[in-house]
């Protein structure tokens, strides 16, 4: 008898991974509509990542393919400019939200054009915007239309061959010529030639350099200058080299250059002037708060922190979905069950996804509170500026300096939990992850670079950290109150003071645990302030600081997911939520960062074991009977998944076959080097090779 299944011939009965899927989706106790509106922030953005994922998906040049994962390096950079060109399009059309929005959810499946796009209208244009006049930006940007994409297409030139996190150390001259009223940029040496710059190689007409202001033989620190390089007919200027730096581990589609200048002149007027000023005669006028043209940098990390949630959402869902509807032996407690069990049935598979999932929903929660306190901010911090109002502006700092903190904590933390959890989650699909149709090869490949470029992560984790000890220094020092999200530790003498905070299995709460963490943040910091004033070194505390790092982005992401739980206004909704919440602390938090919350006296050691023996387990069970509305409430259509083994229906087998067969044309049974294995397989004997030289014959004719 032949069995007829949804699309191929079967003469017994196989697999049914989309029936699985199917009861698990019966099972749901609460809407995904209703979930994904909390995990985006509000019932608008919602709907509105929705109408772009809808439109992405209809877009004959923005929509992603099974094509993508075997594109060359060529072919890659062609595909990128053709969706560059589209882009131009909605960027003149649409609210410069929606298409920032629009851009954010398509970085995840193409992080080239992200970052293309990214570096010309966000680092290009953002560092004009925030270290130029307003005359500055109206003229390069507005009236040369380089904010629609149109004229001219601008790079970020802060990195160099010798210096990359240290942006203070780039050696880049621009020194001031009176008689010309030019600055002259100059490459002094190699160390000092722009290295990885997204666009330079060949898109690039003009770059803000980050060099070194030198007047009258004074150095006065590293400034910003608009330089041109190529002319209207795409020329490279006299002066500039400009080059390749070949291939990447991923992002391919980028062209990623090096830029090296000989005594290039620009106009005085080309410097950016809003902070540091230098006239005709060549006086200097310093910024008292230079620190501010650094804040053009942070929309660039809260956008990889976002990056973070999307990208751990896209391949824990893919993942989710294999694990039901993929089975495999027969587990001990469900013998006598007739068929294989499913993956996400056995406790060591719930234990490497369930936590994920768990940490996709604090991202997701978190960063979209992130993207609010960074417009917030920086639109306090514009019109103090714009106003001249002195007052104002140093009471916008205090928000700042917060964001800073907070900005750098998470775009380093998230950025590598969300590597970690590529790397887990294709291994929880066994040899099918390993497909590049999966989706996760050239995920992961495009990916590990976010845990480096605007700002190293450790580096990044170390400059959050020192703030959180000088900050605790200041309290215990001088008994101030600290503002933002770093108020806790205003409570620093009260948590010095106390013993073991978590000691029993009832305290295992939201707020409980985000106490414990405060607790933990504080005593951390105050023994390396106790460190670093001793050995007079900050460098003896880097390891505490990029931990602080991270127990405040955890902190920040908790709060956040437990406040949302609280305001979660469907009692359904509510109590997922802190099932989620629960997973998140136990996994995340209270297991990952267990010795230290031993070592400080934090949570009783007891505790701590039985946190991972008997805690875990039970709450990624809890969580794994409503994984799949889960991952269904981050909303991500297939097209946007573009991944054979994680489709909606679950019919992973027949999709992945059907892919396989589509970009693999199965009529072609001969390769182009068939000849060669051909000629290699039916090859003459040994004997026959050597002409018979070396047989019985011959050694009888030559003996003679």
């Amino acid at each position: 008898m032949v069995l007829q299944s949804k699309s191929l011939v079967s003469t017994s009965p196989g697999p049914d991974p989309a029936t699985s899927i199917a009861e698990e989706r019966a099972n749901a106790t609460f809407d995904p509509v209703d979930m994904h509106a909390v995990i985006e922030g509000s019932p608008e953005k919602a709907q509105k990542i929705l109408e772009l994922y809808q439109s992405l998906e209809r877009d004959p040049i923005l929509a992603p393919s099974f094509r993508d994962y075997e594109l060359s390096r060529d072919e890659n950079r062609e595909q990128t400019t053709a969706r560059i060109a589209r882009m131009t399009q909605y960027v003149e059309n649409e609210p410069y939200e929606d298409f920032w929005r629009r851009l954010n959810l398509m970085t995840v499946y193409d992080p080239s054009l992200g970052i293309r796009i990214s570096v010309n209208l966000g680092l290009f244009i953002n560092c004009i915007r925030g270290n130029g006049t307003d005359a500055q930006y109206n003229y390069w940007c507005v009236e040369k239309e380089a904010r629609h994409m149109k004229q001219l297409w601008g790079c970020f030139g802060m990195t160099e061959l010798g210096h990359g996190s240290n942006a203070a150390g780039v050696e880049t001259t621009a020194t001031f010529d009176e008689k010309t009223d030019e600055f002259i940029i100059n490459t002094p040496h190699i160390g000092a030639t722009k290295w990885w710059i997204g666009g330079a190689a060949h898109s690039a007409t003009h770059c803000v350099v980050y060099a070194r202001l030198i007047i009258k033989g004074k150095d006065y620190g590293v400034k910003t200058f608009v330089v041109p390089l190529r002319d209207s007919r795409h020329q490279l200027m006299p002066g500039v080299a400009i080059g390749d730096i070949g291939s990447k581990m991923g992002r391919e589609g980028v062209d990623n250059g090096w830029i090296q200048f000989s005594k290039v002149r620009i106009p005085r007027f080309f410097m950016l002037q809003k902070f540091c000023k230098v006239d005709r005669s060549g006086k200097v006028e310093l910024p008292p708060l230079e620190q501010l043209s650094y804040i053009s940098l942070l929309q660039g990390r809260v956008g990889m922190a976002s990056d973070s949630y999307r990208i751990c959402a896209r391949f824990v869902t893919i993942a989710t979905r294999y694990a039901v509807g993929r089975r495999q032996f027969k587990s001990d407690q469900r013998e006598d069950e007739k068929e294989e069990t499913q993956l996400i049935n056995y406790p060591l598979h719930q234990r490497r996804l369930m936590p994920y999932l768990a940490l996709a929903y604090a991202m997701g929660l978190g960063t979209d509170r992130l993207e609010r306190q960074h417009a917030e901010t920086v639109k306090t911090l514009e019109d103090a500026v714009a106003k001249k109002n002195e007052k104002a502006i140093y009471a916008a700092l205090a928000n700042t300096k917060s964001l800073f903190v907070d900005s750098a904590a998470l775009k380093s933390t998230l950025t590598w939990l969300a590597e970690q959890c590529i790397t887990e989650t294709r291994q929880a699909c066994g040899g099918s992850g390993y497909s590049a149709y999966s989706g996760f090869g050239k995920s992961y490949a495009d990916w590990v670079v976010q845990c480096t470029w605007e700002g190293d992560n450790n580096v990044l984790g170390m400059s959050a950290g020192r703030t959180l000890i000088k900050n605790i220094q200041t309290v215990l020092e001088k008994d101030v109150k600290i503002k933002g999200s770093t108020h806790y530790l205003s409570d620093a003498k009260e948590y010095l003071n106390r013993r073991y905070y978590l000691k029993r299995e009832d305290q295992l709460t939201a707020i409980e645990v985000l106490r414990a963490l405060e607790v933990l943040i504080v005593r951390v910091a105050a023994a390396a302030a106790e460190k670093q004033e001793q050995l007079e070194s900050w460098d003896a505390v880097s390891y505490e600081r990029v931990l602080l790092s991270k127990l405040h982005a955890h902190h920040y992401l908790l709060e956040t997911l437990f406040l949302a739980t609280r305001k979660a206004q469907k009692p359904e909704i509510s109590y997922i939520l802190s099932k989620v919440t629960k997973l998140y602390f136990l996994t995340n938090v209270l297991e990952a960062f267990a010795r230290d919350f031993v070592s400080y006296a934090v949570v009783k050691p007891q505790l701590s074991l039985a946190i991972s023996s008997k805690f875990v387990p039970a709450s990624c069970l809890e969580v794994r009977g409503q994984a799949i509305p889960l991952v269904d409430s981050f909303q991500q259509p297939d097209g946007f998944l573009n991944s054979a083994i994680g489709v909606y229906d679950g019919n992973l087998y027949e999709n992945y076959f059907k892919v396989v067969k589509t970009h693999n044309d199965p009529t072609k049974t001969k390769a182009p080097y068939s000849s060669d294995l051909e000629d290699m397989l039916n090859r003459g004997s040994v004997l026959q090779r050597a002409r018979f030289e070396r047989d019985t014959e011959a050694s009888k004719k030559l003996s003679s």
